[in-house]
């Protein structure tokens, strides 16, 4: 990940293993393309004073990367707690 403007997702798990092993869903967002209630959202997912839970078993999770500052965050969080602009940058392909 080299853009310092972009949001990388990652959607991974789900009930069974959904999709098998070739399946990858992954997406990318541009930041300054949100609107500011957009990017509130977004930072309100990354670590500070937030109480992370640990995903469902059988639920989908996300992983989430960006940067801030100089910086490379990486998250990982219950579908429940991301925002559907974030869950439909997300695109499955084959690999």
């Amino acid at each position: 990940m080299q853009n310092h403007d972009q949001l990388t997702i990652e959607r991974l798990g789900g009930f069974g293993g959904f999709g098998g092993p070739h399946l990858k869903s992954k997406g990318e967002l541009s930041l300054s393309g949100l609107s500011a209630e957009d990017l509130r959202a977004v930072d309100r997912l990354f670590p500070g004073d937030r109480q992370v839970s640990a995903p469902k078993t059988d639920g989908f999770r996300y992983r989430i990367t960006r940067w801030s500052g100089s910086e490379l965050q990486t998250i990982e969080v219950s579908e429940e707690e991301v925002p559907p602009f974030i869950q439909s940058a997300v695109k499955d392909s084959l690999e």
